[in-house]
């Protein structure tokens, strides 16, 4: 009886979809909406063209490390930031922005999040850490799924 009441929990869980993973303890209502927000930063200043949203967030020593044909890549978060153009995309009404997943242990948080646009889905893992009393991303990793034409 309990092997059988055992293998149903382990079904039902594997069943179960992942959705988000939060924070623990008696704060971490308040810290996962911290690192929301900051997160939120980064998405508008997709959204945006404002690279101002992404300074907010990126601290000024993070990186960004991805493998573009093949290789290895990686650029400094001020090499990332200056490559947008001030202004919104032209197919923003098309992009749609998610967060997956968040998970906070005291002061350092991953998150998850999903950019699909229409040519390009992306899916990014954001380290961030909390420092001098703000969330900021201290290292991105990402992957893009390019849609063939």
């Amino acid at each position: 009886m309990r092997k059988l009441m055992l293998l149903s929990m382990l079904l039902f869980a594997a069943a179960t979809p992942f959705v988000q993973l939060s924070a623990q303890g008696p704060s971490a209502g308040t810290e996962d909406a911290a690192v929301r927000a900051a997160i939120e930063h980064y998405m508008r200043g997709h959204a945006t063209g404002d690279g101002a949203h992404h300074r907010k967030v990126f601290h000024p020593e993070s990186k960004l490390f991805f493998v573009r044909e093949g290789k290895f890549s990686q650029r400094t978060s001020e090499e990332y930031i200056a490559g947008h153009k001030g202004t919104p995309p032209a197919d923003e009404a098309q992009r749609q922005r998610r967060i997956d997943w968040i998970d906070v242990t005291g002061d350092a948080a991953v998150a998850k999040l999903t950019l699909t646009y229409p040519e390009v889905t992306f899916t990014d893992y954001m380290s961030l850490l909390k420092i001098d009393g703000e969330w900021k991303i201290v290292n991105k990793t990402f992957h893009a799924d390019r849609r063939k034409k």
